[in-house]
């Protein structure tokens, strides 16, 4: 894993919240099966870190949770990006002994596995190639779903899975969009985001040359609704400017396209046109 694309300059994901229906439930699959630790905890949430400092998941359980919605904008998946191949070895051995179902993909810049939570909530799980192995041509890197060689991936290493390492990041988020070209001007123009490669009803936008900070699709369905606030799924997630100066100029810039931006404590709470919810947060 390259720290360069989640520390200053690059803006990147940092936290995740998500509804669930059922809080138990989901703090002991996070746990056991992810292997996140349990930082804060209250009668409806809580806070799940790797380092035991850094909160990059929150689970929430509204009163009235509902079960996920179906064919909505909202979370694709969250991902959690692993330092090493070694880790990712240790996690598929682990995932396979418990019987869990998996589905997984060869990207070309990164080697990833994919599950669900108890709610139905999209879950990757992944390692970086070096980025001098990825290929660009002009502004676009080289992404595809190719098979996972899971023989090789299990070969790298024999260390048992003890949790997530301490520098595990959240990686990126990938969400369902209602219109492609709608959500355009708010991520570019606004945000400061480039698209860095395409996809059939997807974009992939990064900062710094990442292969991608954030997965924007129409998979649901073109002008797909917004979930309803109390069901299972994305309830926020965060995006880290490097400065208090740069995120300044980005909520002017949503003032600027008319997006709605609220002040919250120390932080900015915007929607993206589709309705999903961010908050801008300064590293600094």
């Amino acid at each position: 894993m390259e720290q360069k694309f989640f520390v200053k300059p690059a803006t990147y994901v940092g936290e995740v919240n998500i509804n669930v229906t059922d809080l138990e439930r989901s703090i002991e699959f996070y746990q056991s099966v992810i292997g996140f630790d349990v930082l804060e905890k209250t009668e409806n949430k809580a806070v799940l870190t790797a380092d035991h400092n850094t909160a990059l998941l929150t689970l929430e359980q509204p009163d009235d949770a509902m079960r996920k919605e179906i064919r909505t904008t909202g979370l694709y998946h969250f991902a959690i990006l692993l330092p090493s191949r070694a880790d990712l070895s240790a996690f598929l051995r682990h995932i396979a002994r418990a019987g869990i179902q998996i589905g997984a993909a060869d990207h070309y810049v990164s080697e990833a596995l994919y599950l669900s939570d108890p709610d139905g909530n999209g879950i990757e799980v992944y390692r970086d190639r070096s980025s001098s192995e990825w290929t660009w041509t002009e502004n676009e890197v080289s992404m595809g779903t190719d098979p996972l060689d899971g023989e090789s991936l299990l070969a790298e290493s024999k260390d048992e899975w003890h949790g997530l390492p301490d520098d595990t990041v959240m990686g990126h988020i990938h969400l369902h969009v209602a219109d492609l070209e709608a959500v355009k001007p708010f991520y570019m123009d606004a945000l400061g985001f480039q698209i860095v490669t395409t996809y059939p009803g997807a974009l992939f936008i990064s900062t710094g040359d990442y292969h991608h900070h954030i997965g924007l699709n129409i998979w649901n369905g073109q002008g797909a609704p917004a979930p309803s606030e109390n069901s299972a799924g994305l309830n926020w997630f965060t995006l880290v400017y490097p400065d208090r100066e740069t995120r300044e100029e980005v909520v002017k810039c949503l003032e600027n396209i008319g997006a709605d931006v609220k002040k919250d404590d120390n932080d900015y709470i915007t929607k993206d046109p589709s309705g999903n919810r961010i908050r801008l947060v300064a590293a600094e």
